[in-house]
């Protein structure tokens, strides 16, 4: 059996698990919560040395085993590591994480598997070139919302100028990879058009899937896989309520006139070319000076750990069985 895999571009913060868990009602797609296993285990490939048998083997069992451990769980899904080296068409760590998704895809009776790590964009080409043949989904929302998002998560930087900067470079990339393949494999989906009109939007994503359009995609809210990311972290509560309507431009409220323009001036370029209009004058170049911005990856700093030391006593426990598995693989000898 054959399997489409689907591939959510852009940036965290911007809906993606709303998006993914509307997906999730269809049999037709097995969506799981994303363990982020390129972005976590691209960087580890040279603590594997040369990916012989052995070493493939042993790639193959920790990504295994990271997914087992997932805040998320993956419910009703069994791997077998032998079964997924013996299927791999070469020793490469695309075809692990090809072959993990397929795994979801087949117990749950699904044709496509759906990938939410956003962060995947930065492997694109390598994915193309590898033969994945992704659909892909560019999902994007006004950045200085997504950066006010990330303020309040247990993730991600925590100042306005360093969110900026990574919004940019990231819809830059998605930017670069539409106009690469154009409609035929990269469908344009806006947050805040997602959620003032669900049903068209998801009719209009459906047709570029190729899959049926179901109602209860938008009664997400009462599925299990909701409550599953829900009791899982504080960043995904929201995933219990219907589809929030107003949660747009709230960042007109509650960033500073000097946090929007320190954001407009870094990406005020991709925030025109993806139709979003500016709000402030740009008129205070010092906002973004060499020492302005010295002071920023400071503050940033500071604000990381400030913010790690009050996070929720869940989250982190949450993700304490990930971070073991990690430790593990980092104190491994060569």
């Amino acid at each position: 059996m054959s399997f489409q895999g689907i591939q959510f571009i852009g940036t965290q913060r911007s809906g993606s698990n709303l998006l993914r868990v509307m997906l999730e009602q269809s049999p037709q797609i097995a969506a799981p919560h994303p363990p982020h296993l390129l972005h976590i285990f691209m960087p580890l490939l040279p603590l594997y040395g040369m990916l012989n048998e052995g070493n493939y083997k042993l790639l193959v069992s920790d990504m295994v085993d990271y997914v087992k451990v997932n805040p998320v769980p993956w419910e009703g899904v069994g791997f077998d590591k032998e079964a997924i080296v013996a299927q791999s068409h070469s020793h490469h760590i695309f075809e692990v994480f090809r072959l993990i998704y397929e795994t979801v895809a087949r117990a749950k009776g699904a044709q496509h598997w759906c990938c939410k790590s956003m962060q995947n964009l930065f492997y694109s080409n390598e994915m193309e070139q590898h033969g994945l043949n992704l659909k892909y989904i560019f999902l994007y929302r006004d950045g200085r919302d997504v950066a006010l998002s990330f303020k309040k998560a247990i993730v991600g930087d925590k100042h306005v100028y360093h969110l900026a900067k990574q919004w940019k470079e990231e819809q830059d990339i998605c930017i670069s990879l539409y106009r690469q393949y154009r409609d035929k494999k990269v469908f344009l989906l806006n947050y805040e058009k997602l959620v003032a009109a669900p049903e068209d939007c998801m009719q209009r994503l459906c047709a570029f899937l190729e899959i049926d359009y179901r109602t209860d995609m938008l009664q997400f809210y009462e599925s299990g896989s909701s409550r599953a990311a829900a009791a899982a972290g504080d960043m995904w509560k929201n995933l219990e309520k219907p589809i929030m309507k107003d949660n747009t431009q709230k960042f007109l409220k509650e960033l500073s006139a000097d946090e929007i323009e320190i954001y407009e001036w870094v990406a005020k370029d991709t925030l025109t070319a993806l139709g979003y209009p500016l709000y402030s004058s740009l008129s205070n170049p010092s906002l973004i000076s060499a020492e302005a911005i010295r002071h920023y990856d400071l503050e940033n700093a500071a604000l990381k750990k400030q913010f790690m030391q009050s996070a929720p006593k869940n989250d982190l426990e949450k993700r304490a069985p990930q971070l073991q598995i990690l430790n593990t693989i980092r104190s491994r000898k060569n």
